[in-house]
């Protein structure tokens, strides 16, 4: 399994943003110096992660972007989600699809929903204060 690159450049992002105490306004422009990710994609970035209520964003004089809610509260799986949709290894468990050639003898098939729950379960155990860390309180 690999994140897409919107995946990863959306934790990048929403790592940079808590580093701005949280709940302190950045620009847009801001993360994406910080962050060497193109304005663009920032923006489409900070669109798709303040739909999904991870961040907000207020235009004009004092306005930016900050957390929706606590660094503590928001998790690798809820990152992911916002840029790729529910986490799912196989398209197959998917409401409406019936796509798979093997569909109806597959063995398999039953077991890919314990799996994807043990998969969203471990990114949700990370929190985006952990990854938020960096190399030197990692040291600490």
């Amino acid at each position: 399994m690999r994140l897409s690159s919107m995946a990863d450049y959306a934790v990048v992002t929403m790592c940079a943003a808590s580093r701005h105490c949280g709940f302190a306004r950045v620009s847009a422009a801001d993360l994406a110096e910080e962050t060497n990710i193109p304005l663009p994609t920032v923006q489409k970035l900070v669109s798709a992660l303040s739909k999904a209520g991870l961040l907000k964003s207020m235009r004009g004089a004092g306005g930016g972007i900050q957390l929706a809610r606590p660094a503590a509260a928001i998790t690798l799986a809820d990152i992911v989600e916002a840029i790729e949709g529910p986490i799912a290894l196989t398209a197959c468990v998917e409401e409406g699809r019936h796509d798979c050639a093997l569909e109806s003898c597959c063995s398999v098939r039953p077991h890919w929903d314990l799996v994807n729950t043990t998969l969203r379960g471990a990114l949700d155990s990370v929190k985006l204060t952990e990854l938020a860390r960096t190399k030197e309180q990692m040291i600490a």
